[in-house]
């Protein structure tokens, strides 16, 4: 059966590992690996997975590995520049992260805060942080928060990389059943350069995406 790259929409796709649960594909076009459709979760059970987790403004540590993309992307905005957060999951934290600092925000998430009303605006920024690997249609999701950012805008997202076909098959991120779309470092160059975004990588699982800045890589 041909399988549609869920990003960019090629049928360049090919197998790329299999474990005991799943199978995953590569695109030769982005370089994206996918879960084929047949095999991601229904809608009860994702939702099983997210009511588990217990993430909380009050958890330290969690603030801490929120920071990794908090810190860069701070530093870009313009004082009381607002946002919206993406996927903010059931204890959203960086929102109030960023509220602290100063800056006005939005959540939304399909699951715990699903107001379409936040896609009436535009923002200086967006963040979606460990969200992008659960998307089913990451290519429709990503140019809709692309859409919703103001000229010069950022897109800040959150995410462990792709790196080799090896690491890969001993990777703790593919054990998360409701983890369905795997990005590399060339999946997101491909992305920025087909929708006028710069591309920075001010961590190893942290990307941010400038609105009308193409080309810029660093």
């Amino acid at each position: 059966m041909m399988l549609i790259c869920p990003l960019c929409a090629s049928v360049d796709t090919a197998p790329f590992h299999r474990d005991a649960r799943r199978d995953y594909q590569r695109c030769g076009r982005c370089a994206l690996v996918f879960v084929p459709p047949a095999q991601r979760l229904d809608p009860a059970a994702e939702r099983a997975v997210y009511d588990q987790h217990e993430n909380s403004p009050d958890d330290p540590g969690y603030r801490r590995f929120l920071s990794r993309l908090f810190d860069p992307l701070r530093e870009r905005l313009a004082p009381g520049a607002p946002g919206l957060d993406f996927g903010s999951g059931p204890g959203p934290t960086l929102s109030v992260m960023f509220e602290e600092a100063g800056h006005p925000m939005a959540i939304y998430d399909p699951f715990f805060a699903p107001d379409e009303g936040v896609f009436a605006r535009r923002y200086a920024f967006i963040t979606a942080t460990e969200v992008v690997e659960h998307l089913f249609a990451p290519g429709e999701e990503l140019v809709r928060l692309v859409d919703r950012l103001e000229p010069g805008g950022w897109l800040g997202l959150m995410t462990k990389r792709v790196t080799t076909r090896e690491a890969f098959a001993d990777w703790h991120y593919i054990l998360d059943p409701t983890h369905v779309c795997f990005f590399s470092e060339a999946t997101f160059i491909w992305l920025a350069r087909h929708h006028d975004l710069g591309v920075h990588f001010p961590a190893d699982d942290v990307v941010l995406l400038q609105r009308g800045a193409s080309g810029q890589v660093r």
